[in-house]
C-alpha cells in the first residue's frame, strides 16, 4: 500500500486511488453522529440553493465557512447535533454541507476511485476498511481551515490512520496538547458564538466510537454517506 499524504481543497483535487477525506472539525465527526442517530440517509452537498430544495422534506445540517446557513435546521455542530432531539433525524433524510470536507469529499470523487469520509471518531474502522479491501495507493487528504489552510487536528488524524496502517508511531497525547493550542481549536473557547460551541473540540477528539468506515457514494442525482461493513469493501 502506498499512503500519499495531502492537504486542503487542491490535495482533494490531486487525491487518487482510495481518497480518505479527513475533517475532524466538524463535518467528518458529524457525518458519524447522524448515522448513529438513525438518519434513513446522509447527503453531502455543497450547493446551498440545492440543499434548500429540499427544505421540508429533509434536515439541513451544515455552515458556509463556519457561519449558519439561513433556511437550514442545524449548523455544523456535534454538540448541538447531540443535543438536538434526537427524534428528529430518526428515518429521515439528512443532507450535510460544509465548506471543506463535505467541499473536499465531492471534489475527490471525479477521479478518485472510492472516497471514504474520516475524523478521529471513525479512524480505526477507516483503516481496517483500507486494509480489507486491499487498495494499492491511499491519499489521506487532511482538509484544514475552510479547505485552504492546513490545520494540526486533520493533519494528526491523517498521522493516527497512517499509524494504524503500519506508517509509523503516534502519540495521541501530544497530538491533543498541539490540537488544543492551534488556532482551529482556539475560535471554539471564547464560546462567544453560538454556533462555535467550546464543547465541540472535546466531542470530535474522541476516537474510534464509530465502528464503522463511511463511503460517499453516487445515489441518484445525489451523493450519499454510507457506513461500510466492518472489515470488508472492495474499491470500485
Amino acid at each position: 500500500m502506498r499512503i500519499k499524504r495531502l492537504s486542503c481543497l487542491s490535495g482533494a483535487e490531486a487525491a487518487r486511488g482510495v481518497a480518505v477525506i479527513i475533517d475532524v472539525f466538524r463535518a467528518f465527526t458529524c457525518a458519524p453522529l447522524l448515522i448513529r442517530l438513525k438518519a434513513r440517509a446522509l447527503l453531502l452537498e455543497a450547493d446551498i440553493a440545492r440543499c434548500l430544495s429540499l427544505s421540508g422534506d429533509a434536515v439541513l445540517v451544515g455552515e458556509r465557512n463556519e457561519e449558519p446557513i439561513e433556511g437550514f435546521d442545524l449548523p455544523n455542530s456535534p454538540l448541538l447535533i447531540l443535543r438536538s432531539d434526537p427524534t428528529r433525524f430518526t428515518g429521515r433524510t439528512v443532507v450535510l454541507r460544509t465548506t471543506s470536507g463535505v467541499a473536499g469529499a465531492l471534489v475527490a470523487r471525479q477521479k478518485a476511485d472510492a472516497v471514504l469520509l474520516a475524523s478521529f471518531i471513525n479512524a480505526r474502522a477507516t483503516a481496517a476498511y483500507l486494509r480489507a479491501c486491499g487498495a494499492s495507493v491511499v491519499s489521506l487528504v487532511a482538509m484544514g481551515t475552510h479547505g485552504e489552510t492546513p490545520a494540526a487536528e486533520d493533519e494528526r488524524c491523517g498521522d493516527y490512520i497512517e499509524s494504524l496502517l503500519g506508517g509509523g508511531s503516534y502519540d495521541h497525547i501530544a497530538a491533543i496538547n498541539e490540537i488544543l493550542a492551534s488556532p482551529s481549536a482556539r475560535r471554539f473557547y471564547a464560546a462567544d458564538k453560538p454556533y462555535l460551541p467550546a464543547a465541540d473540540p472535546a466531542i470530535c477528539l474522541q476516537r474510534d466510537l464509530f465502528a464503522h468506515a463511511i463511503r460517499a457514494e453516487a445515489d441518484g442525482d445525489w451523493v450519499r454517506a454510507i457506513p461500510q461493513p466492518s472489515g470488508s469493501g472492495t474499491p470500485e
